[in-house]
């Protein structure tokens, strides 16, 4: 069942394992454009997730706690769908670098396709995060290298804890 869809209403999804300063900065920027941002941490069962859902989606909560109109909630299956259903006209996409564009260019296309009233909105994370994936974080917390300039205080925790 489709909620109306709304043009103020954005989602920003993704698996967030676990979320990074980048992720905290689009998101930010994306709260102060849109009246409501849902954060859809998605189940991820694709993918071997190093946090459960539950977990990331604490963690996203918990660092994003100062921005009133961002809500966190637990996605799985097509993105079109789950904006359609949560009433968001918009999906708010990030990229890094060239290719993470040109893969997210194809999305946004195919996207288009699914679903043409849904709109797509890239954002580029600040210059000094561009660096940062959640990729390169578990592989620095697995090698025990510091997080501290990667991922918020609650996020270093959870990634000391044993797997």
């Amino acid at each position: 069942m489709s909620a109306t869809i709304s043009p103020r209403v954005a989602v920003f999804a993704g698996t967030f394992d676990p979320i990074t300063l980048g992720h905290e900065d689009v998101i930010r920027r994306a709260a102060a454009l849109f009246d409501r941002l849902l954060v859809g941490v998605a189940s991820a069962h694709h993918k071997s997730p190093r946090l459960s859902q539950a977990k990331r989606m604490a963690l996203c909560q918990e660092v994003l706690a100062d921005t009133a109109n961002v809500e966190v909630v637990p996605f799985d299956g097509l993105l079109v769908d789950f904006c359609q259903t949560r009433g968001a006209g918009v999906m708010v996409r990030s990229a890094r670098h060239a290719s993470d564009f040109d893969y997210e260019a194809q999305l946004a296309a195919m996207n288009r396709k699914l679903a043409p009233h849904v709109q797509t909105v890239m954002l580029l994370p600040e210059a000094s995060l561009q660096c940062i994936s959640s990729t390169l974080v578990r592989e620095i917390s697995a090698l025990g290298g510091s997080l501290e300039a990667l991922v918020s205080v609650p996020v270093q925790r959870a990634m000391a804890q044993p797997e």
